[in-house]
């Protein structure tokens, strides 16, 4: 029972944060904005990078990329939300009754890596080049992100057999 009730408090915590996330990207809009902004706009790249043609300098299109950073960790911790629930009901079932349970963990966790991954890491760090920048380098957190979600993940999938 131990491990199932960490296994909860793990992904009811990975949706706290999340959701947490969400909330000051909506209550403190100009903060992160600005992040996105640097980063596609690549203001802060290395002077005359010949990867200067990618930037994205239309402050719609940076709306809009942040609009969808916050839709996708809206939609991961809003899962994992949902799937601590369930997995706190299913506690004390079956392990195929748990298995179940923990389905919504594996998507939203599984979102939420693929955000950190694909939006910070790929498109980011190395599309926009923000690894150039030493202002507005957010690649150390999404791989810190990243691995503490991919911890979770891995640890919610190890063998649960029934509860005694």
């Amino acid at each position: 029972m131990l491990i199932r009730l960490a296994k909860v408090s793990l992904v009811a915590s990975s949706a706290f944060f999340l959701l947490l996330v969400v909330f000051n990207n909506l209550t403190d809009y100009g903060s992160n904005f600005e992040f996105v902004r640097h980063v596609l706009s690549m203001d802060t790249t290395f002077p005359g990078n010949r990867g200067m043609w990618r930037a994205l300098t239309s402050p719609i299109v940076h709306h809009a990329f942040y609009a969808m950073i916050i839709v996708w960790e809206l939609a991961a911790g809003a899962l994992l939300a949902v799937a601590a629930v369930r997995m706190w009901r299913a506690r004390a079932k079956s392990a195929d009754a748990w298995r179940k349970a923990t389905s919504l963990a594996v998507a939203g966790l599984t979102i939420s890596l693929l955000q950190w991954f694909i939006a910070f890491i790929i498109v980011g760090g190395e599309w926009f080049l923000m690894w150039q920048s030493n202002t507005w380098n957010g690649q150390t957190a999404a791989a810190r992100m990243f691995t503490v979600f991919a911890l979770i993940l891995v640890f919610l999938n190890q063998r649960d057999d029934d509860v005694g």
